[in-house]
């Protein structure tokens, strides 16, 4: 199946289905002589595991990554970078209830369309344990990122249903199982989320990115454009169904003078484009948030059809998350760094010898 590779220097290709036997992925294009073991990318993976509070799927897998080639003697060598997981806690049975019926808002009805069949066994390719790889992936990106070029990328959870944080401070994000900013929107989010469980109903969230340390001039000015590039990576998460760069959508009700980042010697004075400026980084933080939609499997009844056509009431049963932003942010870092990743080693390969002449700008007003 075509669409399973990102990136064009730093290639990551993704492979495996929900409750097949292992998921996995091939990393190419990673610089040799890089510093890495399975516990550079384990504690990703431990963040983004299913099962581990009452809020998320209670699938209880241990996401355990085994390197299998590209690494020797403790560093990579320039060669592809194979990462497995083995599906420990495999439930097909759950969905052999449905697999004549076509869930609403799943990928099912749209896969039996394209390929004439489909894997019923939570989704197949279209679950979001396909973004397990992704975070293993990720984490390699971040490793060279943060060691090699003085990049870090962080996220956190911005909105769960009607809750936002009133407060921020990036320690606590890594405190509470929300990946939230705000220890006591935290607690309310806890609250809410229970009382919705109890409810059978589902709830969408959103994510925000913010990679720090980017220097000026990665991405290209037409088609492989930065923030084109970044919507690309971050619209392929499941559940995604919306991408701001910068101020987003709230440049609708901007005027121009309140919009324009305006420059000065001692810095910018405001980031509403996200660090990215005609498709190329500024030098400011580059921010990113995506809107995730709330999960479809459902165990409240809902109108569809079977595959012959016929109306049907469908339940769904198993395990799944009440909202699956609770455990993207491990994800959307994952993709922003792939992204930074690939445009840094094309930016090198071609630019390396570049001497620009322009000021560099402080970053402030951040």
């Amino acid at each position: 199946m075509p669409g399973n590779t990102i990136g064009k220097a730093f290639r990551v290709t993704t492979w495996g289905e929900s409750h097949g036997p292992a998921i996995g992925c091939v990393v190419d294009g990673c610089p040799p002589g890089l510093p890495l073991v399975e516990d550079d990318i384990q504690p990703d993976l431990e963040r983004r595991r299913p099962g581990k509070t009452r809020h998320t799927t209670q699938r209880r897998e241990t996401d355990a990554v085994r390197i299998l080639s590209g690494v020797f003697e403790g560093v990579t060598t320039g060669t592809p970078i194979q990462l497995l997981i083995e599906n420990v806690d495999q439930r097909p049975r759950d969905y052999s209830r449905i697999k004549d019926v076509y869930r609403p808002s799943h990928a099912d009805y749209t896969y039996h369309h394209k390929y004439g069949l489909r894997d019923y066994r939570g989704g197949g390719r279209s679950s979001a344990r396909e973004t397990t790889m992704r975070v293993g992936a990720g984490a390699i990106a971040k490793k060279y990122l943060r060691e090699r070029a003085g990049i870090v990328v962080r996220g956190h959870l911005a909105q769960l249903g009607p809750i936002r944080p009133a407060t921020f401070d990036w320690d606590e994000v890594e405190r509470n199982p929300f990946f939230c900013p705000d220890a006591e929107a935290a607690e309310e989010m806890a609250r809410f989320m229970d009382a919705l469980r109890k409810s059978g109903d589902s709830i969408g969230a959103r994510i925000d990115v913010v990679a720090s340390g980017v220097p000026p001039g990665l991405g290209e000015p037409v088609f492989d454009r930065l923030d084109a590039d970044l919507a690309h990576a971050l619209m392929s998460i499941n559940a995604v169904k919306g991408v701001e760069i910068g101020a987003g959508f709230r440049v609708v009700e901007m005027r121009g003078t309140e919009n324009r980042d305006e420059i000065t010697p001692e810095g910018f004075v405001s980031n509403n484009a996200g660090g990215v400026l005609g498709g190329i980084s500024s030098g400011q933080d580059i921010r990113a948030g995506i809107a995730l939609k709330p999960t479809s499997s459902l165990r409240l009844p809902g109108r569809s059809i079977d595959t012959a056509g016929n109306p049907i009431e469908v339940v769904t049963h198993g395990r799944h998350d009440p909202c699956v932003g609770i455990r993207a942010t491990p994800i959307a870092e994952a993709m922003v760094a792939i992204v930074l990743m690939d445009h840094y080693l094309r930016h090198r390969g071609q630019n390396a010898e570049v001497e620009s002449a322009a000021p560099v700008v402080p970053r402030s007003a951040e």
